[in-house]
């Protein structure tokens, strides 16, 4: 019996041999090719470049790049998606949107989520290879994440990003891109895009012809820092630089951008696309160009390696007029390929650990509970009278509002399709307990007045033990460019309000409640003007577009499964009165760091379920100098039943610069897990490099004087403190 065991296992092992050895064999006829595996890939990429011809070569830059049968050569379109989850591409896992994904404040998670979407893009990608799919967003070359600033509430796409905050922006989006690429060895499990370079942050519909000029301050410590941690840091792949112009010059044809800081500052060694068309405005829009010819040289020329658009089908062209040689078509093909010799698009099958992902890891049940975990830890909690958690057996429960039983609005913007999408009805429902009754009702539209005025769902809304209201936008609202069909502005907000009459409707149900529970729960991807709701409700939380899972997280939270621990990634101001003009890009009076007025809620605020104080912040010495660093400790102590999850926030701030600096400064965050009943303490290593400013002129500076910092669970602001904040504590140290 135990001898034909070991023979079973020894003829398992050698056929295992058998197979592994098939698979990694080269056959004769690729053997010192550019098919050959064992050749460096750099001796590889050139092998490849000499045997292609001229029209060939040409074909290969442009995004929906065909196939070159006579050397086996497949089709590859460059153009895929995966903000939060596998887009445009059918089933997959819908996380939340990045924005939402940003109120986390834990890129030890985003790694995680990003690690299930690589997984589930690999799969996809193996089994439409088989199939022969190779349509655009079949590929593995995804272009996310967006790690523009979120700089005024206005803009349309500011859901797609990871706040306002570079620091914040920077780490988030470094998680994202090191669970996409993996951590293999050899080979990326996808390839990740930063974009968009630089400076693109609205207007929407100005963006094919806008030239951004910030402040040479602004650009250094505002618009650069998270492309340059995503460079330097996490090693990103790709780059997509925008529409619009910096300084003059388009970014897509910016020497300053894309050769002096990008490649030759940051040594980025992957590869440049353009934006969608972005090419042909230099001619058409930004008029710094005459013809397509001359803008091909201008791309080309600064390292765009690939062109989505059509811009590139006249690379020959511009060749012969002499703009460009095929030595710059070379160059920038060899960029462009060496990231599908990394994909392991090029070696045996055998070879990748990857190409054994299959069906089985999509939207699977490990990939669900991640993206309800991921949505509980979204939700902001903003206000809470001491009307939540909600008990299950509540007797008497209503829903009303059209989001709340709207699918859209769980899933965002460039988004994959899933099959378990919860809405907040289906939510509440799954969590409430069977003995209670519960009811829902649209009462109101989003966007426009209702025509029939009876209104019933006033009535019962007002007669409910507990309502809940669902307000806010959709993606109908806000978006990219021409997607909001809503929008009168290009998928822009030119304004901050809840649209149509949501705020009357909540006044009206307000009116009849009397002390009974209201509750407001608002969806969307940017700030909405809450103050008038903020007096209205006794409970509200900031949902977003939470994906997939967000009506069972919405739920959780309410009735106390977890305790939200979400803090607001962008300040919330009351009004669009508090704003500079949108199309101004100073810093000025814009976010956390700069803006002296009010807001609504700040900045890295949040509340929780527990009770939370923070004690015992010291230093490990009074006095720095520059290549030191700073270790700075405190006691957070959770007086309640419940265990809870924490985002402890440090900031810094000086007032002995002689020009203008930040108010407030975050300059590190951490998840911390506290017992009921109990307490823990933080600690907090900072390098003092970190402690630098940026004068007008663009100047890096370290300001030798007093400075001030914080720990605490918000923005150190007399408005968190004033809206349930925890007090933060404070020291100070002197910078030699």
């Amino acid at each position: 019996m135990i001898k034909h065991f070991l023979t079973t296992i020894n003829i398992a092992i050698l056929l295992l041999g058998i197979t592994l050895k098939a698979q990694n064999t080269i056959p004769q006829d690729k053997k010192g090719t550019f098919w050959d595996h064992t050749i460096a890939i750099e001796k590889r990429l050139d092998m490849v470049i000499n045997e292609l011809t001229l029209e060939e070569k040409c074909a290969q830059l442009l995004h929906n790049a065909p196939g070159i049968k006579r050397l086996g050569i497949k089709p590859y379109n460059w153009w895929n998606e995966a903000l939060h989850g596998v887009a445009r591409m059918g089933r997959a896992t819908v996380f939340p949107q990045p924005i939402a994904m940003a109120a986390t404040f834990d890129p030890q998670l985003i790694e995680q989520v990003a690690t299930a979407i690589s997984d589930e893009g690999r799969a996809k990608f193996n089994i439409a290879q088989k199939n022969e799919n190779y349509t655009q967003y079949a590929g593995l070359t995804y272009w996310s994440p967006n790690v523009n600033i979120f700089r005024d509430p206005r803009w349309g796409r500011g859901m797609e990003t990871w706040g306002e905050d570079p620091l914040l922006t920077g780490k988030m989006g470094s998680a994202f891109v090191r669970g996409l690429q993996g951590d293999d060895p050899k080979y990326l499990k996808a390839a990740a895009c930063a974009k968009h370079y630089a400076v693109h942050n609205g207007p929407e519909g100005d963006r094919h012809h806008f030239n951004a000029k910030p402040s040479r301050k602004d650009f250094m410590e505002t618009y650069l820092p998270a492309f340059e941690t995503l460079v330097t840091e996490a090693n990103v792949e790709a780059v997509m630089c925008a529409y619009s112009r910096t300084y003059d010059e388009p970014c897509c044809g910016s020497t300053e951008l894309l050769v002096d800081i990008l490649r030759e500052q940051w040594g980025f060694k992957g590869h440049v696309m353009s934006d969608c068309g972005a090419i042909e405005n230099f001619h058409k829009h930004h008029k710094v160009t005459k013809t397509p010819e001359e803008s091909i040289a201008l791309a080309l020329k600064n390292g765009v390696n690939l062109n989505c658009g059509s811009t590139y089908k006249k690379l020959k062209e511009s060749l012969k007029a002499g703009y460009i040689t095929e030595k710059d078509i070379d160059s920038n093909l060899k960029a462009l390929w060496r990231t599908l010799f990394k994909l392991g698009i090029f070696d045996p099958y055998g070879n990748n650990p990857f190409n054994q992902l299959g069906e089985d890891v999509v939207n699977s049940s490990e990939k669900i509970d991640l993206a309800r975990k991921s949505a509980q830890k979204s939700v902001v909690l903003l206000k809470n009278d001491n009307v939540l958690p909600l008990s299950p057996n509540v007797k008497h429960l209503f829903a009303i509002g059209p989001l709340a039983a709207d699918v859209d609005v769980m899933l965002g913007n460039y988004n994959g399709q899933s099959g378990n999408v919860v809405t907040v009805v289906e939510g509440l429902t799954n969590a409430i307990s069977i003995g209670t009754r519960f009811e829902y009702r649209h009462g109101f539209q989003i966007d426009v007045p209702n025509k029939n005025t009876i209104g019933w769902a006033i009535g019962e809304a007002m007669g409910a033990e507990v309502t809940i209201a669902v307000v806010g936008i959709n993606t109908l609202l806000e978006g990219e460019e021409g997607e909001a069909i809503a929008s009168e502005h290009k998928s822009d907000r030119p304004n901050m309000k809840l649209p149509g009459e949501q705020l009357e409707y909540l006044k009206k149900i307000k009116k009849g409640r009397g002390d009974k529970p209201f509750i407001v729960i608002v969806m969307g991807g940017s700030p909405i003007a809450l103050e008038e709701v903020h007096e209205l409700a006794d409970a509200v939380l900031m949902a977003w577009y939470p994906g997939e899972q967000g009506g069972n997280a919405i739920a959780d939270v309410i009735f106390g499964k977890v305790s939200p621990s979400g803090k607001l990634p962008v300040t919330f101001p009351k009004t669009i009165a508090q704003l500079p003009a949108y199309d101004d890009y100073t810093m000025k009076e814009r976010t956390y760091k700069y803006m002296k007025q009010e807001p609504q809620y700040p900045f890295g605020f949040g509340l929780s379920y527990s009770n939370l104080t923070y004690s015992n912040l010291k230093l490990n010495r009074s006095k720095y100098k520059l290549h030191e660093t700073i270790q700075v400790t405190a006691t957070i102590k959770n007086d309640s039943n419940l265990d809870i999850e924490e985002t402890v926030q440090l900031y810094v701030s000086t007032k002995d610069a002689n020009f203008d600096v930040p108010q407030y400064d975050l300059k590190s965050f951490k998840q911390v897990k506290i017992k009921a009943n109990s307490s823990t303490k933080v600690v907090f290593d900072i390098p003092v490099k970190q402690i630098k400013n940026y004068k007008e002129d663009g100047t890096l500076t370290y300001v030798k004087g007093n400075y001030d910092v914080f720990i605490g669970s918000s923005l150190p602001s007399k408005r968190s403190y004033s809206l349930g904040a925890p007090t933060c504590v404070k020291g100070s140290f002197i910078l030699k």
